[in-house]
């Protein structure tokens, strides 16, 4: 019997998606060497479950998730706040699933959709039609064929040689075609893919791929809609590589900055005001008094204690003369790593 193989093309604008997420996922995985990973990977986290839920219409805001995990009491419908606590400890359950083991992704089902629908944790026994604004988009295959396909889906995705990027994509389009359960093929079919591409790479578990499908939830659709009419997954293996790219993308521009000692240096207001000035010119050292009064500040002991300290102790700016610390002629002027830090303040004002 000829194995299972899922219809697809890798395009050159597929390729090409590949390359750039390669590249920003090294720059990204370093950023995740700091001391402030758990509380990024904690938000991230959050900001997964509340976008892939909102995708399936839960109303709850990020903040209101937040207060859910914090085990605050919150305002909202109970089904709503079912589905982020599920969610929340199926993704705990992440690092111990088997992306080829069908049973793993039944007993997800099975905690996804606990107190949510009578059929959890088992394949869909009755035929669905998928519909959007009462039209008939996709018909799923019957039941009688839910069984064969996910398991001959799970033999492919265990032995294929595709790269986990683009097979992660197959993964999740076949999922949904085959649509296995009577409720909660989206939420399951997102977190597959990330379980997949976690274990390529750990910190794919934690970049919010899910908020660019939250917001661009009518182009996910089209995609899906696009890979049904050709029976071949390269329109949507296409939208999610995009997709992946994008929340790179957003991630490196949002995090903090982290420097080459992989210290995160979390700077106040007051010394971005400092390196901001310093900054406009760099080549010629500023002294405390002309500081003061570019920052329009009368109390030298103020400017000392909130500006000038702070961005020294954290090796922003040098002195001229560091021999000499109280030395009448001091100067200072931007170290390099605060140019750096001052200019990619400057890039997101």
């Amino acid at each position: 019997m000829a194995k299972y193989q899922p219809p697809y093309t890798i395009t050159p604008a597929i390729l090409d998606s590949v390359a750039n997420i390669s590249e920003l996922l090294g720059r990204y995985s370093a950023s995740q060497c700091s001391s402030s990973t758990p509380r990024l990977r904690r938000n991230n986290r959050i900001r997964t479950i509340q976008a892939s839920l909102a995708i399936e219409h839960n109303t709850l805001s990020v903040e209101q998730v937040t207060a859910i995990l914090e085990g605050k009491r919150v305002l909202g419908q109970p089904k709503e706040i079912l589905e982020v606590r599920n969610a929340f400890e199926a993704y705990d359950l992440m690092p111990t699933l088997d992306p080829a083991n069908a049973e793993d992704l039944l007993h997800v089902h099975a905690l996804l959709m606990k107190g949510l629908t009578d059929q959890v944790g088992c394949w869909r026994d009755t035929g669905v039609g998928i519909y959007r604004d009462e039209q008939l988009v996709h018909m799923p295959p019957p039941p009688s064929q839910v069984a064969r396909l996910m398991y001959e889906l799970f033999a492919w995705v265990e032995g294929t040689d595709v790269h986990p990027l683009i097979g992660s994509c197959i993964f999740h389009y076949e999922l949904e075609f085959i649509h296995p359960f009577t409720d909660g093929n989206g939420r399951i079919g997102r977190f597959w893919q990330t379980l997949l591409l976690s274990k390529w790479r750990e910190p794919m578990a934690f970049l919010p791929v899910e908020t660019i499908i939250r917001d661009q939830q009518n182009a996910y659709y089209e995609a899906l809609r696009q890979a049904d009419d050709a029976s071949d997954s390269t329109p949507f293996i296409a939208f999610i590589l995009k997709a992946i790219e994008q929340a790179l993308n957003e991630a490196l521009a949002s995090e903090p900055i982290h420097f080459s000692d992989q210290v995160n240096r979390q700077v106040s207001d007051q010394v971005k005001s400092l390196l901001q000035l310093l900054r406009t010119d760099p080549e010629e050292p500023f002294k405390v008094k002309d500081m003061m009064e570019k920052l329009g500040l009368k109390h030298r002991s103020t400017f000392r204690k909130n500006y000038l300290k702070p961005a020294l102790d954290q090796k922003l700016i040098s002195m001229t003369n560091p021999d000499s610390p109280n030395s009448p002629g001091q100067s200072y002027r931007l170290s390099p790593e605060g140019s750096f830090l001052a200019g990619k303040i400057s890039s997101k004002n």
